[in-house]
């Protein structure tokens, strides 16, 4: 890599990162191709990457990608490139729907969780009950003159 002055490990971590970008670059062809209409394979599975990024761009998500060139003339190449990516990542149309269920009351449900969860708590004891038996006398006539209050 002669831009970048990059060897050995760098070297071979820039290959990845490039054939990623490159997959991404075919991804994003296939969505751009089936937006408009047409039936293709989209390769998510070609690398890491697009595997991950599945679900946001083509599937049921709003996703906002943000290119960024550099306004140097030595950078052209790489700014141009970028440029034509973004432009054909604009013209991928999802079809967002929001995974909300309408069937559902949300009352109902939140009525059944208070219930339940009466189910799993022991009842409150009396308070003449929850007195300590064993207690000394002036510990009683403490929270008797406690509870009077």
């Amino acid at each position: 890599q002669k831009s970048t002055g990059s060897g050995g490990k760098q070297l071979k971590e820039g290959c990845h990162i490039n054939k990623s970008l490159s997959a991404l670059g075919s991804v994003i062809n296939a969505l751009v191709e089936v937006s408009q209409g047409r039936t293709r394979h989209i390769p998510f599975r070609d690398s890491k990457l697009t595997f991950l990024l599945k679900d946001s761009l083509g599937g049921n998500s709003r996703t906002t990608v943000i290119a960024t060139i550099d306004p140097s003339s030595l950078s052209f190449g790489e700014s141009l490139t970028t440029l034509k990516f973004a432009q054909r990542t604009k013209r991928v149309r999802n079809q967002p729907v929001v995974n909300e269920d309408m069937s559902s009351d949300v009352q109902a449900l939140k009525a059944e969780i208070v219930r339940l969860r009466a189910q799993l708590l022991p009842p409150p004891l009396p308070m003449s009950a929850s007195l300590d038996t064993h207690a000394t006398g002036s510990s009683n006539t403490l929270l008797s003159q406690y509870m009077r209050t």
